[in-house]
């Protein structure tokens, strides 16, 4: 569960409320005498005094913090001293809902708040004065009716349902191709206003937080996306409601945005948001955060650009198909790179048909996938990745094919056709190979390895490409496979490249990948 943790991790500090009975107004008008309460475990009531909200809380975030436990009958906030009262529909819930945040410290927008019962047994509140809080608290009840079980009863504690808060929580399965921020920005903005994003990986899960502006516009999304696949047969979202109501976002990159912040730095060794792009996020959060301005359908700026390209697959109605196939790669070293060794490196993440290094610049190379959505896995992979001691750039080229030199053409061998290549790890649909994709890492996945060959073999064999072997371990059931550990990502693309397809005799050639696992 991604958010849990999130919740936790503070111990709740005994919320002794020392006040002295208080006048609260709704508006101002509203001159019933309201006690502060002085200890949680009080006499329980179905009113629950909730303290130290933050100064900007809305009162959509005070009832989600109701809803897991049943309905919210009422709410009254009192901005101006930082607290409010919410009733629930039975005194069970709200026992429910202080015994569990007893154990779990809540926080709205990053900050603890306290939760304990009121004297008071239901809450009397002037409605046309408290029209907000009522409208909002009708908003959310209607969509939870939405949600209720047909039967017409009230759920119950055993089963708590997820609050409708305005954030998500996104799981991706199968997910045999990248999905970025950018692309999940793309798809969820078609509900409304997204603010924030963050990204994370989790038991080898790729997970995002994602939080509208409403609780409609997630409560949407979840019901038009939950079970939707991304691209074709894979990447499947599973949707949730978060227990969280508000997104705390440090940094603007690759893995987390704030929409509404674009002057947010972009963390230790990330890419900063280009500024340009960064006014862009700005113009557009400003433009759908307008009351009654339409949401645009598409990202209508040129923020969207990194996410059309990943995105021009995606399976969602009106967005077309297709996607460039050619990369170009640049900063190479030129002394060392051929066109075998891109061959190799960059078909760990699709099927290479061709490769061109450029005659005038031979430190840059054309290399073209089978389709865009390999093109897509292997520049969000290789990117920035060491080969040969120098740091690859990985863009998506403006051709649409690599050309053959005309016949009878010398060029010196810079241009290779691998079309026929028996070496495709992704000819087979469905090949289990779409399951194996990781980014470069230190550990290598060795396979077809004959029983005549040893551990000690392996590790010589390995040590020649020039790096240091770390550790190694044979599968225990399975002898013909193996996992390597180089000293660094760089030594283990380097043997990657030399030693995939390796003839290790008796008519094996060693398969070699890159592992998610460590020894």
């Amino acid at each position: 569960r991604g958010s849990d943790e999130l919740l936790s991790g503070s111990v709740l500090s005994s919320p002794n409320s020392n006040m002295s009975s208080m006048v609260v107004t709704a508006n101002g008008n509203d001159n019933k005498k309201f006690k502060g309460d002085d200890k949680m475990d009080g006499a329980p009531s179905r009113v629950l005094h909730i303290r130290k909200l933050p100064g900007e809380v809305t009162e959509t975030e005070v009832i989600a913090l109701g809803l897991p436990f049943g309905k919210v009958t009422n709410i009254l906030m009192l901005k101006g001293k930082n607290q409010a009262f919410l009733e629930l529909a039975t005194e069970e819930a709200a026992i429910t809902m202080v015994n569990y945040y007893s154990a779990v410290t809540p926080h709205l927008r990053n900050q603890p708040i306290y939760i304990q019962y009121s004297n008071h047994k239901e809450l009397k509140t002037d409605n046309t004065l408290n029209q907000r809080a009522q409208a909002v608290l009708q908003a959310v009840t209607a969509v939870q009716a939405s949600n209720a079980p047909i039967s017409g009863t009230t759920v119950s504690e055993s089963a708590v349902t997820p609050a409708q808060s305005p954030v998500l929580r996104i799981i991706i399965d199968n997910m045999y191709y990248p999905v970025t921020l950018d692309v999940l920005h793309q798809i969820f903005s078609k509900f409304g206003a997204v603010l924030k994003i963050i990204t994370f990986t989790k038991n080898n899960q790729f997970q995002a937080l994602l939080q509208f502006g409403d609780p409609v516009n997630a409560q949407q999304a979840k019901q038009a996306l939950d079970g939707q696949n991304i691209y074709n047969a894979c990447c499947t979202l599973r949707i949730d409601f978060s227990k969280l109501v508000n997104l705390n976002v440090k940094y603007n990159n690759d893995k987390s945005r704030d929409y509404t912040r674009p002057d947010l730095p972009s963390g230790d060794g990330q890419p900063t948001l280009d500024p340009a792009i960064a006014a862009a996020f700005a113009k557009e959060t400003s433009l759908l955060a307008v009351p009654g301005a339409l949401s645009p359908l598409a990202i209508p700026n040129a923020a969207a650009a990194a996410a059309a390209a990943a995105a021009g697959r995606v399976g969602m109605p009106g967005v077309s198909a297709g996607g460039n196939t050619v990369l170009l790669v640049s900063n190479l070293n030129e002394e060392m790179v051929t066109p075998q060794s891109l061959f190799t490196l960059f078909g760990v993440y699709g099927d290479v048909q061709r490769v061109k290094i450029l005659y005038n610049k031979k430190d840059s190379a054309l290399i073209q996938m089978a389709d865009g959505n390999q093109s897509q896995l292997a520049m969000s992979h290789l990117n920035g990745q060491k080969m040969y001691g120098k740091i690859i750039r990985v863009t998506l080229s403006k051709h649409h094919t690599v050309q053959l030199p005309r016949e009878g053409l010398d060029d010196q061998g810079l241009t290779k056709d691998f079309g026929n290549s028996p070496l495709h790890r992704f000819k087979k649909p469905g090949s289990k190979n779409f399951q194996n994709i990781f980014p470069p890492s230190a550990t290598l996945h060795l396979s077809n390895i004959p029983p005549s060959v040893a551990e000690e073999d392996l590790r010589t064999l390995f040590a020649n490409t020039g790096g240091t072997v770390k550790a190694f371990k044979f599968f225990q059931r399975d002898h013909k496979m193996a996992l390597l550990q180089m000293s660094t990502v760089e030594e283990a693309i380097q043997a990657l490249i030399d030693l995939h397809n390796y003839n290790l005799g008796e008519s094996h050639h060693l398969r070699v990948s890159f592992s998610k696992s460590t020894i």
